[in-house]
């Protein structure tokens, strides 16, 4: 199924978290927090501002985001667990 979201949502799948520390501690699935980092799965078509006209998102399609601990709203598509929110929503593009 294709999914596009409407205006100034994004949909975001999140990269999987570290398995292990920086001193190599392996951490088990229970004690893992949710990852804060994602990739741009798909992109509306902007927000209108108060002229009415289109401005289209800073983000596109591949994008590798940072974005709020509590951010967006969990929903499952075609089987896998993705994210919807607001662009206002993310902190930043991670550069390549």
């Amino acid at each position: 199924m294709k999914f596009r979201p409407l205006h100034d949502r994004v949909v975001v799948r999140r990269l999987t978290a570290e398995e292990k520390t920086a001193g190599g501690i392996i951490i088990p699935d229970t004690a893992k927090e949710k990852p804060m980092e994602g990739e741009i799965v798909a992109v509306g078509s902007g927000a209108r501002n108060e002229k009415g006209d289109l401005v289209a998102l800073d983000v596109k399609v591949g994008d590798r985001v940072l974005f709020g601990k509590w951010s967006g709203t969990e929903v499952k598509i075609s089987g896998e667990e993705l994210l919807i929110m607001k662009e206002s929503d993310l902190m930043g593009v991670i550069a390549a």
